[in-house]
This record gives structure tokens, sequence and C-alpha cells, in this order.
């Protein structure tokens, strides 16, 4: 298909002359566009599918280069960069150097924030109409495209909380399509499926209640049936009054596919003075049926082409098997073994490979939506009652659990298992996804148990040891195909390194699945002569100070390795550790996460960048041997 629309679209003002029929078809090439991308690489697709006619009324209607837009959960921003002058470009997004898959400041004055985590959209957008005002630029405008996966987040009612009562005007667009990256869960999934059947409502509740309280009462007879009618008006007008109640006007629901639909209601809402919230229909994957069948599978799937029948072909086959599937193996042994393991993830099911789980044993299945902070209070308060709960988020949203990893878990000193999944970098989705941080922001605190398999040997001990451990636990692993590492097996101890080999001149110490590189680069070393060996850490926290001190006191030199920020991460709780012993420390070298946020680019192009391959581990090791030699 010959992008002939879309090719002419320079800007968002190149749309307004359009017709309805013309934004069609512009919408059919957006949607080839967004295929194309999915031939030879991973990308977010059914969510941009979704989202193509919203995003062509929403630039037709607003005037984005003044007016304010925040898509949160910016994985959808797929459209929106394709018309707002990046199609020349647009064959190298999520590529090293390339587009990120997310809105990114720095590529257009279009994408305001660069919004990789769901809920924050309405906040950040408050603030620009805030400050807007405050600094008179007036006529600005303020639009949050909001999901429905994204609304039970917290974050999101405390905005609306704020919105309404600063009574600003603000536009807040909820995208309803019945699914996050899995099906959305809980009460407000139900509140939202009942709007789905609810006639149009545009806001008239505070009116009617004018004019029911108007009514004279006569009796009690009469004082019933007036009640009774006001519950059945409520009842009529469910699908906003969750939103009416909350101080927005509702509008609603509307069709998400339909043009000119869209259009006339966000000519209608633009100058509506206070918050407003209009729901949106529509349908993840719409216009690629396969898409629209499996919105799951398809939320970001594996590269494919298709026949001219439009079936599916992989690109490539792989039989790999990621850390992911082997905790998530690990986690429903557990369950199995023990009744007391429970598993909760916060609407990540797929993503963290839990659906024999979910299927098998769904009473101590536990889905809460997109919700960090509750999953890991709700955890605690199960552990506290007796329960060996696994509380499995990527390492980045975990952040958003910060406190409750404090004031819940650590500070009652509860056995609850914190499963990092995604740590370190995880490739093409960037900056906003990379888990460089948990070593450092779980390290500080007390009671905490912080590990990290060096391979896939490590992974089911790990697990079998957290959930029989009387106190707080983390596991660690990345986004990558598992290795093994031939050696006998050891068992997992508190605070226990495994020695995998020493050496004369020096040692990696490594934390985590670069384990594997150490021993690959140290076998490059020993061939040039320089025998190094290699640590597998196994624990930050407690540190094995007896093993990691014996290697400072007989090796020349000491690499510390980890997939995580140097910060405060596992060298520096190294570094902490030989300076309490009163050894020396300049022989001592850090390599991991540098003090910059990562690009997007492939996993391994991102290690080598900074050293954390074997070349790199190689290189840094012959330069300390020479450093050594020449003092």
């Amino acid at each position: 298909m010959t992008f002939d629309l879309l090719s002419r679209i320079e800007s968002p003002r190149d749309l307004r002359g359009l017709s309805d029929e013309q934004l069609r078809q512009l919408a059919a090439e957006i949607r080839e566009a967004l295929c194309s991308v999915c031939a030879d690489r991973t990308a977010h697709f059914a969510s941009n599918l979704g989202v193509v006619e919203l995003c062509l009324t929403l630039h037709q209607v607003f005037d984005f280069s003044k007016d304010r837009l925040i898509w949160d959960t910016g994985h959808q921003i797929y459209p929106h960069k394709l018309i707002t002058g990046r199609l020349a470009e647009f064959s190298s997004i999520r590529r090293k150097g390339g587009l990120m898959g997310y809105p990114n400041p720095e590529e257009s004055e279009y994408d305001l924030f660069m919004t990789g985590h769901a809920g924050a959209s309405v906040s950040t957008v408050l603030g620009l109409k805030v400050a807007d005002d405050l600094l008179h630029a007036d006529g600005r405008r303020a639009v949050a495209v909001v999901g429905d996966g994204a609304l039970p987040s917290g974050i999101i009612f405390e905005a609306f909380n704020n919105a309404a009562g600063l009574k600003k005007d603000l536009l807040v667009i909820l995208n309803d399509n019945k699914m996050g990256i899995c099906p959305r869960v809980g009460g407000l999934a139900e509140t939202l499926d009942k709007a789905r059947v609810a006639p149009f409502y545009n806001g008239l509740k505070r009116d009617v209640a004018w004019l029911l309280n108007k009514l004279p009462v006569v009796g009690e007879t009469m004082e019933h049936a007036l009640a009774q009618f006001k519950d059945a008006v409520k009842g009529f007008l469910h699908g906003g009054m969750l939103f009416e109640e909350m101080g927005f006007r509702y509008i609603g629901p509307v069709d998400g596919h339909d043009i000119s639909a869209l259009r006339r209601y966000l000519e209608m809402v633009k100058d509506v003075r206070g918050p407003v919230l209009l729901h949106v229909f529509t349908e993840k994957g719409h216009g690629f049926e396969p898409a629209c069948l499996d919105p799951v599978k398809f939320h970001s799937p594996s590269p494919f082409t298709r026949t001219e029948d439009n079936e599916i072909v992989p690109a490539k086959a792989s039989s790999s098997r990621a850390y992911t599937n082997a905790m998530s193996d690990a986690i429903y042994s557990a369950m199995k073994r023990d009744t007391r393991v429970c598993v909760l993830t916060a609407a990540m099911c797929a993503g963290n490979a839990l659906n024999k789980i979910r299927t098998e044993i769904p009473d101590r299945f536990f889905d809460t939506g997109i919700c960090e902070g509750h999953a890991v209070a709700f955890a605690a308060g199960m552990a506290k009652s007796g329960m060996r709960p696994v509380v499995d988020i990527y390492s980045t949203f975990l952040q958003r659990g910060f406190d409750q990893i404090f004031q819940e878990v650590t500070l009652q000193n509860l056995p609850v298992v914190l499963c990092l999944d995604r740590s370190g970098l995880v490739g093409p989705d960037g900056p906003t996804h990379h888990g460089a941080f948990d070593n450092t922001y779980l390290r500080c605190f007390p009671n905490l148990v912080l590990m990290a398999p060096g391979d896939e040997t490590d992974v089911a001990p790990m697990l079998d040891f957290a959930v029989s451990h009387n106190g707080p636990t983390s596991i660690r692993y990345p986004k990558t195909n598992v290795a093994r590492i031939e050696r006998p097996a050891a068992s997992v101890e508190l605070g226990k390194a495994e020695i995998y080999e020493w050496g004369t001149d020096g040692m990696f110490v490594a934390f985590g699945t670069l384990f594997g590189d150490c021993v690959r680069a140290a076998e490059k070393l020993r061939a040039d002569g320089l025998d190094v060996g290699v640590i597998n850490a196994r624990f930050a926290k407690p540190l094995d100070t007896e093993t990691i001190l014996k290697a400072v006191e007989e090796c020349s030199f000491v690499i510390t390795v980890e997939e995580g920020t140097l910060c405060g991460g596992f060298g520096s709780a190294v570094l902490e550790a030989v300076n309490d012993a009163g050894l020396h420390t300049d022989h001592i070298k850090r390599l991991g996460i540098p003090d910059r946020f990562i690009e997007h680019g492939e996993r391994a192009e991102l290690l080598a960048d900074i050293g954390l391959d074997v070349d790199g581990l190689v290189a840094a090791a012959q330069a300390m041997s020479s450093i050594e030699a020449r003092v």
C-alpha cells in the first residue's frame, strides 16, 4: 500500500482541509504503516491500531502546537508521531539512534513528556494548565488521553480530586477499550462495562437533580415515590455518575472510530468551562482482525509478516526460554508444593508469564490492575496473616511501590517476596522501562534480602529460599533468554556467594546474569596469560564479605559487575564493606550502568556501549592489570 495521503502530512495543520472520506483513507494508511514496523521488530501494536481515529480528530479540533496534549502510557504514540512530521524517520522507531517508542520531547514540540508509565497524565496536564493560566498564556487548552487500564491508578483519582477543586478547564479523554495489556480487572472495570450499555449522557446529572429537588413532596407515599424516581434516574445515567460525583462533567459514551461523531463531540467539549471527561469507546487492534481477536498477543507481538489472505506468518520462530519463564515456572512449582504461596501482579499477567498460574490456581493468583503500591501493601497484609506472597512486577514499575516496601513490608519485617522482572537494560523500550535503579532503591532498606541469579541454575533455588525465609526478599532478573553455566550445583544460603573459579591475578565479582559474560571474559583473559577468577555474588544484601574481602586481599585487582546503576548499587556495597574492614579500595573497579539515562536499542548494543559485554569486561581487566603492573 502506498502512503498517498500520509506522505503529504507534514504537520497536523495538513489535516484541517481533509474530508471524512480522506481521513478514513489516512487512517488506513497509518494502520498499514504500523503493520510495516512489526515486520522486523517487536513494537506496541494493538494499542496504536485502536487510537488512530482519536488521534486524527484530536489534531483536527485542537492546535497542539500551542494547546497541551499528554498521552498517558505513551506506547500508543505511533499515529501521533506519523502526523507530526516523523514519517520519514518512522522506520527507525525502537532502533538505536532512531525514534523512541514513547513520546520524546527531543523529537518534537508535540511531545511534552516522556510518558512510559500509567496514570500521571492528568496530574501533569493539570500542572501545565495551572501554569499557563498563572503565566497568562490565554487560550491554551489542556487535554489528557487516559486508558481504562490506567484508571484504577491512585494518582489518577488524586489528580481528578485536585482538578475538580481547582475548577480548571481541563479535558480528560477516557480511551476505553476494555483492556490494559491484559483484560482490565476490578470494580472500576465493572462500572465501565455498565457504561457501555448506558445511553449517551452529557453531564446533565446536576440539572436533573435540581429539577427533582424542586418537585413538591406530598406525604410519605410521594416522598417514597420521588426517592425511587431519583434512584431510577441515577441508574439510567449510571455510566457517568462516578465522574460527575467527582466534579467532572461527563460526556459519553462516544464511538472512538466514528470520525465525524468524534469531531462533533470534541468541538462540543472544546470550550466547556471546568473539568470534563469524554468517554470514548475504542477497540484494541481495530482495523486488523488478528489483533482484535487476540489483543493480548498483539499488544507487543514478535515480528510477523502477512499473506495475501491476511494470515499471520511469524518472521522468525524462537524456542528460547526467558528468565521470566524460568521464574514463572519456579513460582508455579512453589505454589503446588505450598498452599501458603500466592502470586500478585499489577496488570502484567502476560508480561510476567503467569497465565498458567491464573488458569490452574486462580484462587491464589491476584491481578491488582496498574496499582503497584497497593499490590505491595496487599501482599503485606497477606504475609501478616500467614501467607507467602510473591509480588511479580517489572523493576521500573515497582518503583511506584517504594513507600509501601518501606512502611508495610520491611518495617514490619514481613515475608513478602519481590520478583523484579525486566531488571537491567530492557532494550527497545528505552529509558522509561530500563530496570536500572532497583539495586539502589532497595539496598537502603533494613531487613530486606537482595538476590540475583547468576544464571538459570540459580532461579528456582533462589525462589524456594525466598518463600521459606522469615523476612522480606527480592530477586532481580533481566529481560533476556536464560543462560546456564555448567558447574556443580550449589545450594542457596543466606548471604553466601558462589566461587566459580579463583584467580591469582584478578577477580570478577558479578551480581546477576552478567556472571556468564564474566566467565567467558575470564576464559579469554586466561588464554592471554592473565589469571582472572569469577565469583557469582548471588547476594547484594547481606553481602558475602568473607569471600569478597579475601578476593580484595589476595588479588591484584577486583572488578564488580552489575546490570544496575553504579550510584549506590552492588559495587557501592562492596566498596563500603572493604572500607569498613579498613582495606584499601584503589584496586577495585566498578562496572555497571553510568549516571545517565540510557537510550533505547537492542540490549546487546546497549551493554556493549557501556562496557558490560565480554569485550568490555576483558578490556577493563586488562586496564586494571596494566595499572597494577605500574604501581
